[in-house]
């Protein structure tokens, strides 16, 4: 059995919101200015960093992980001229050459200590993120 793929807008509808979300409370909660840079990036990361370091279970952060993710998906998008697919609710990031990305399961990766979405960008755009 296959299943339907979206691409953009349908599949980009909800992964949008959630990196502008990501960035409107970063900014208004932690002060922090996420732009849709590929320098962004390292921020993300040492935040998703200090989140773990704080001892915070998966499961109270995977909004925000969500939301990180699809923040460094949108940043792949705009450099690559990307798209996102979603399928049965998981949703990716397939840049001009064909690959997938999945920057939201490699927010929680990150958040596991083995992942970077500074280095999932730099893979995805094949410049330095």
């Amino acid at each position: 059995m296959t299943t339907q793929q979206e691409t953009r807008p349908q599949a980009s509808a909800k992964p949008v919101r959630w990196a502008a979300d990501t960035v409107a409370t970063m900014r208004e909660g932690a002060r922090v200015r996420l732009d849709y840079s590929v320098q962004s990036l390292w921020r993300v990361d040492r935040m998703i960093e200090e989140i773990r370091r704080d001892g915070a279970p998966p499961a109270a952060v995977d909004h925000v992980l969500r939301g990180f993710g699809a923040y460094a998906g949108e940043v792949i998008v705009r450099q690559t001229d990307a798209e996102w697919w979603t399928s049965g609710g998981d949703h990716w990031v397939r840049t001009p050459d064909g690959r997938l990305w999945d920057p939201i399961e490699e927010a929680r990766r990150c958040f596991g200590g083995h992942g970077s979405l500074r280095l999932l960008c730099r893979d995805a755009t094949s410049v330095a993120c």
